[in-house]
Order: structure tokens, then C-alpha cells, then sequence
């Protein structure tokens, strides 16, 4: 859970510095974001948003697919989500003084606003596009892809359902090959 939380902050091949149970979480993440980018409905969707949004469709569709996952989560978990929520932060909490300084200040930010729970609902999504612009400086207009996901919803909910259960597949036999390998 840790290693996938900061593998966006480790560069090339300084996980060496962690344990192997991070290691794993960092190499499993490597690989979902390499399996996503090339999954052939993720890029449907980003094309879905393109025109608009040029290169931050991909990030687009990361927060709407988050969205559809917090929408849904009783589909996917027995473990309803404000429970989940709460142990991934505490988690989180325990952790941070051993993690690097940007997962650090992501984690107190995710729970000031409680960002993984808020992720089911629209206004949720609308505040963190809103934060995602603003990081680009009104450049990537992020703040107008909640239009997007309002007259798009349907149709990347589907693309979602479909991506997630090849997603989920291929993560449980990535991680098997990466913990006999590591």
C-alpha cells in the first residue's frame, strides 16, 4: 500500500532505500500505470477529452475512473469505503515521517479534505480538478472537464467497468510475478 502511495515521488531506482514490501508496492504501481496507459479503453476515454484537454486527458481520466471506483466501492469491496478511507489514512499517518517530503504534504492535504472519500461524489471531483488547475495555473482548464464527466458520464462509467476488471486482473498476476522476483 505505501510503495504504490509514493511510487509517483521515487525517481528510477532510488526504492533501493525501502523495504521490499514498499519495493513491490513501487513495482506494482509501475506497472498499472504502464498497463493503463496502453489499455486500449483508457485511451477511448482519453479521447473522449482530448480536443479540450490535449495531454492532461490522461490525468483527467485518472480522476474520473477514481470517481467511478469511490462511486461504486460496494462493488468492489465488502469493506464499505469511509471505513477503508479512515485505515488507509491512519495507515498513512503512521507512515509519513519515513516517506518522501511531497507523499508527506500530499497525505496531510488528502486528509484535511478527506480527497479518497470525497472521490464518489461530483463536488469532490469538481474541488480536485479545481486544485489540479490551479497547480498548472489555469493552463491545463481542468476546472471545466466536471462539464465533461456530467455529459460524459455514462459512457466513461462503462469504459470504466470494463478497464477495471482487466485492470484488477492484471494487478493480482503482477504482483504474484513481482513478489517471486523480488
Amino acid at each position: 500500500m505505501i510503495g504504490n502511495f509514493i511510487a509517483d515521488h521515487i525517481r528510477g531506482n532510488n526504492y533501493t532505500a525501502y523495504s521490499k514490501e514498499i519495493q513491490q508496492g513501487i513495482f506494482l504501481h509501475r506497472a498499472i500505470d504502464t498497463f493503463t496507459d496502453a489499455h486500449p479503453i483508457v485511451r477511448k476515454s482519453k479521447r473522449r477529452l482530448h480536443e479540450r484537454y490535449g495531454h492532461y486527458d490522461g490525468v483527467i481520466i485518472d480522476i474520473f475512473y477514481d470517481y467511478f471506483l469511490a462511486k461504486n466501492w460496494n462493488s468492489y469491496s465488502e469493506i464499505p469505503l469511509d471505513i477503508y478511507t479512515n485505515k488507509i489514512y491512519s495507515l498513512f499517518k503512521e507512515k509519513a515521517p519515513d516517506l518522501p517530503l511531497k507523499s508527506q504534504q500530499f497525505i496531510k492535504y488528502m486528509i484535511e479534505y478527506d480527497i479518497l472519500f470525497n472521490y464518489q461524489f461530483e463536488e469532490g471531483i469538481a474541488k480536485v480538478l479545481n486544485g489540479m488547475n490551479n497547480r498548472t495555473k489555469g493552463k491545463s482548464q481542468m476546472n471545466l472537464a466536471i462539464e465533461d464527466l456530467k455529459n460524459l458520464k455514462e459512457e466513461l462509467e462503462e469504459d470504466f467497468t470494463l478497464f477495471f476488471k482487466d485492470l484488477v486482473n492484471h494487478s493480482n498476476k503482477k504482483l504474484k510475478e513481482i513478489i517471486e522476483n523480488l
